[in-house]
């Protein structure tokens, strides 16, 4: 290869590696941005359903500012490593046309090139640095609410959910899966619970998580919501519904034997339907409290000892 080529070669690589990264970092930024606002004033957002869908590609729909924030990191990076892909392909075929054998009988003995080795290190970390600093941004966005409305205690324990709202006069339940042979009509199986997590449409709700047991992950997609619940540390993060519905999650985390049965739903209300569902709520769990829920152990599954296994717990 002729030093000239190469000398053109590695300044078109830097070039066009920069500008690349840059342009989407300054779109993803911007996007960013403008992921942290709200529902406009005056609308009605109507109630949706956001659920794991067969055969489905990409990322769940977005229902908060932190899936939108995701959304955005989520593409920054899928147009970069889109863009690496088509040059390094282009760039292969190329070399392959130009440099083939019939054509260059005497290959070339360059063995270095001081330019293109100086664009084929600092282009990548340039690349690098175009996506660490969304990607910090985007962890610290996620990590803590600046002006929470509202906390909610959450805990993971073998196998099933314990939410309390501290603010609420520490209402406190618990959320089991609802058993296939109970499901109602519309439910879905392995996703549904007996008592989901309410929430108000609009407002930033601070989480606090900690594990009773194991390790579990609380981990709701749409809402750009994932955080383990580890014995004795509490951990925080946060989310906001902008709409109405209701948006299925589950555990992430191998916690054990029955880590599937542990789904979480978050139900997103107007202010109204959420302050009638919490004297409600009052009413209801206070007459529950210290009442065992029972378990339902699945037939014919034993294991050695004779000791049966639990597969499914409802309440």
């Amino acid at each position: 290869m002729r030093r000239s080529n190469v000398s053109r070669f590695a300044g078109f690589l830097a070039l066009a590696g920069l500008a690349t990264g840059l342009g989407l970092g300054l779109t993803s930024a911007s996007a960013f941005a403008q992921a942290s606002g709200a529902v406009a004033p005056g609308t009605s957002p109507s109630p949706e359903v956001i659920a794991p869908i067969d055969w489905a590609m990409g990322l769940q729909a977005a229902a908060g500012p932190v899936k939108d924030a995701i959304h955005d990191f989520n593409q920054l990076v899928l147009w970069i490593i889109t863009a690496i892909t088509i040059f390094v392909g282009v760039l292969l075929l190329y070399v392959m046309w130009r440099f083939r054998a019939s054509k260059n009988p005497v290959p070339s003995r360059t063995s270095h090139h001081t330019l293109l080795e100086v664009a084929w290190t600092v282009v990548p970390v340039l690349i690098l640095i175009v996506i660490a600093i969304p990607s910090f941004r985007l962890i610290y966005y996620q990590d803590r609410a600046v002006d929470a409305d509202m906390t909610i205690n959450v805990t993971g324990r073998q196998w099933y959910w314990h939410y309390a709202y501290p603010d609420a006069g520490n209402l406190a339940f618990d959320s089991y899966p609802v058993a296939t042979a109970d499901l109602q009509p519309g439910q879905l199986r392995n996703l549904d619970v007996d008592n989901p997590l309410v929430i108000p449409v609009g407002k930033n709700i601070r989480v606090l998580t900690t594990g009773q047991d194991v390790i579990h992950s609380f981990f709701v997609p749409s809402l750009g919501v994932q955080k383990y619940t580890i014995p004795g540390r509490t951990l925080e993060t946060w989310f906001r519904a902008d709409r109405a519905g209701t948006f299925y999650g589950q555990c992430n985390q191998i916690c054990g034997q029955n880590h599937w049965f542990m789904p979480i739903v978050v139900k997103a209300v107007p202010q109204a339907e959420y302050d009638a569902w919490l004297e409600q709520a009052r009413q209801r769990f206070a007459a529950d409290q210290g009442a065992p829920a029972p378990v339902v152990a699945q037939s014919g599954v034993t294991q050695p000892g004779g000791v049966t296994t639990v597969a499914e717990l409802s309440r």
